[in-house]
């Protein structure tokens, strides 16, 4: 059947890089990919705020129905990250605790909702990362259809099966699992940067006569030297 089916996943990032990424905030590498990617600003973190990161076991699903989702909690190798687009509806929750619970009992990273999820009292207090864009106490569906390791788009950002996916507090991004390492080196680079401007704060010596030099780049009238 059309939409219907779980297919196998070809390739992941490994276990090494996705522990090398850990170490790197989200925004920093956001700006190493020219800002062009997200995971939207509804899906937000439902959890206590602990890092996600691990490769994409993605899954495709109507909206408010959670069967192919109950399949890839099956399928899914710990470590991995599922992200299910349910289309963004909010109407019923895709999972709640007892999922996330037997998710996390199998050594998964973590769950990406593009839709809600209930239980929530019990997910804020967990360390399981969730992410999902709202909460609702109706439950869902179990009649499908849905595809298990398709390519799906949550806000645009496009998502491989095996790409690295990222989270923490500013929201989640997809790093495609060609220009991972590339990846990594700039924004490894860019963090250490932005470690040399906090020390240079501290001290009380950052230099910021870059914003005089852009403003009159830019053809900004600026007041006159006394």
């Amino acid at each position: 059947m059309i939409g219907f089916e779980i297919l196998s996943r070809k390739r992941a990032v490994s276990a090494e890089l996705v522990e090398k990424f850990r170490k790197l905030p989200v925004a920093n590498i956001s700006d190493c990919m020219s800002r062009m990617a997200a995971g939207g600003a509804r899906l937000r973190p439902m959890h206590d705020g602990t890092l996600l990161a691990g490769p994409a076991l993605t899954v495709r699903t109507r909206p408010g129905d959670n069967l192919m989702v109950h399949k890839a909690l099956g399928l899914a190798q710990p470590g991995d990250v599922i992200v299910v687009d349910a289309g963004g509806d909010l109407t019923n929750a895709i999972i709640g605790e007892i999922m996330t619970s037997y998710a996390e009992s199998r050594g998964i990273a973590g769950i990406i909702i593009n839709g809600a999820i209930r239980d929530s009292g019990a997910i804020r207090r967990s360390a399981f990362p969730v992410y999902a864009a709202g909460v609702t106490h109706r439950g869902p569906y179990k009649d499908g259809p849905g595809v298990i390791n398709g390519t799906v788009a949550l806000d645009g950002m496009t998502i491989e099966p095996g790409d690295l996916i990222l989270g923490d507090e500013d929201g989640l991004l997809c790093i495609p699992f060609d220009q991972a390492d590339e990846i990594y080196q700039k924004a490894s680079a860019k963090h250490a940067a932005e470690e040399v401007t906090l020390a240079e704060i501290a001290a009380g010596k950052l230099n910021t006569s870059w914003v005089d030099a852009r403003l009159q780049e830019l053809g900004c009238a600026l007041p006159a030297q006394k």
